[in-house]
């Protein structure tokens, strides 16, 4: 897209406004949802226009965490204590560099309220806890950990406490299936029975300003342009940019491969367009990485770089993994495992089963292996020596992998190559205020302009736990949706 299709229009020159609200959001996904119900809940007439055919974005398809603690009903009710400073401080050395120390505390402080928000708007949670080594619970399981809470290094930093919050994956009605579905399903009922209006098959392109306000914006719908007012404000809640080769290629160029939790629309024409009129981004560079490796089998083997050496804890957060791996090990990485362990992981309910394939390599003894392997003589044989012997003693000072999943590898051997086993998504976008507002790069909020989801800098700043994004999309759609329906910049 070039830089004239993205510079914004004058209000003057717009012959015609083809719709008009006091509040327009684009996009209708969880950020966008939420903006809308608080919006409509202040009062205000609300538009969505939505770029596809139905509700949902990428919220709708993913896992459905939501990260939220500081004691929540569900935590409290599954015998676990957490408290909104316990949760800033796990988060401020999780998120990674130049954490938004302000906006982690708000929404760590916030994080109750917002729980209670989600139930109030019919999003069920099951008390029950899922507490394996898994990308997401196997069945309805409301809590999991899904960020390294229990692992090394945050275990030492803050008292372990399971975050993910999972909408109850069964709809008794229809047989749906999905975590991000039936958190978005409720909300979207929510909001048009509170009379939010919405236009489907429409496309964002520009911005429409009034000097320094904006009032609206320009879109297509089915190939026609089309002028969209907005009286009091515009919310974007347009995704990130994960499917546009040339801003990754430009902010994120370490993310290779496949996107990950992202849908195409995700293209980064909020991102274009806030940024056309002046509108500051911040941590482009910054991305979650999935790691595609079964954690079952993970924890019960060793993960090794190209050098046959250890590089990360293997009972972690499987994002965590795939960042240590791409970013820190050329994207090269090997799961040994030994028959024992191999057999036990595929016995778990929650062995995915993409790995129900042969191993790449398999050999009676690790030396046989590391030949197999083309990795330097003595390197593996080096590693798994050393492993093995703190491992009898439940032992890993290397790593700090927990006592349960130490156990030394015997006998016959096998690898798993995963090299380039990684994607992801950008975490970087706009920059706003803890009330959603969007920031000039002079600093100051531009007035008529929200944003939330991942079209912004959220919470997350390089690292990542799961339900982040679904967790302050919601948290600060619902913060733009407030803003917004008062119509001026305190």
């Amino acid at each position: 897209m070039t830089a004239g299709k993205l510079r914004p229009v004058p209000a003057a020159a717009i012959a015609e406004w083809h719709e008009t609200a006091d509040v327009v959001i684009a996009g209708y996904g969880i950020a966008g949802v939420s903006a809308a119900i608080e919006a409509a809940r202040s009062g205000a007439q609300v538009l969505i226009l939505e770029r596809t055919s139905g509700w949902g974005g990428a919220a709708a398809l993913a896992g459905g965490f939501v990260y939220l603690g500081g004691g929540t009903p569900l935590q409290r009710a599954l015998g676990f204590e957490d408290s909104a400073e316990n949760m800033e401080k796990f988060l401020l050395a999780a998120v990674g560099p130049g954490a938004d120390a302000a906006k982690i505390a708000d929404y760590c402080r916030g994080s109750l309220e917002h729980y209670d928000w989600l139930v109030g708007n019919g999003v069920p949670f099951r008390e029950a806890l899922w507490d394996e080594p898994g990308w997401e619970p196997p069945h309805d399981e409301g809590l999991a950990y899904s960020g390294g809470e229990n692992a090394a290094p945050f275990n030492a930093v803050a008292s372990p406490a399971p975050r993910g919050h999972v909408p109850r994956m069964r709809d008794k009605r229809t047989g749906e299936r999905g975590g991000g579905y039936m958190l978005m399903k409720p909300l979207a009922e929510t909001a048009e029975a509170l009379g939010v209006r919405v236009s489907y098959d429409v496309r964002l392109t520009r911005l429409i300003v009034d000097g320094e306000r904006v009032v609206g914006v320009l879109a297509r719908r089915y190939g026609r342009e089309i002028a969209v007012r907005a009286e009091l404000g515009v919310v974007l809640a347009t995704g990130g940019f994960a499917y546009s080769e040339q801003m990754v290629a430009d902010h994120a160029p370490r993310l290779i491969g496949r996107p990950g939790a992202a849908i195409e629309e995700h293209d980064g024409v909020g991102i274009l367009a806030a940024t056309a009129f002046g509108a500051a981004t911040a941590h482009m560079d910054a991305t979650e990485v999935a790691f595609f490796g079964d954690p079952q089998m993970m924890a019960r083997g060793i993960l090794v770089n190209g050098q046959g050496q250890r590089y990360v804890t293997e009972d972690t957060y499987p994002g965590r993994i795939g960042q240590a791996t791409l970013f820190h090990q050329d994207n090269q990485a090997f799961l040994v495992i030994d028959e024992q362990a191999h057999e036990e992981a595929l016995a778990t309910e929650t062995a995915t089963p993409v790995f129900r394939v042969p191993p790449t390599w398999a050999a009676e003894t690790v030396a046989e292996l590391e030949a197999d392997m083309g990795l330097p003589e003595l390197a593996l044989q080096t590693t798994v020596e050393v492993y093995n012997t703190y491992a009898a003693q439940g032992l890993d000072p290397l790593f700090g992998k927990k006592p349960e999943w130490l156990r030394p590898l015997t006998g016959a051997v096998a690898a798993f190559d995963l090299r380039g086993a990684t994607a992801g998504f950008p975490l970087g976008g706009l920059r706003t205020d803890l009330d959603s507002r969007v920031l000039h790069v002079s600093g100051e909020p531009i007035p008529g302009l929200f944003a939330a989801g991942r079209c912004t800098a959220g919470i997350c700043t390089g690292g990542y736990v799961s339900g982040a994004s679904l967790g302050d999309g919601s948290f600060y759609g619902r913060r733009a949706g407030l803003a917004a329906a008062k119509g001026e910049v305190e």
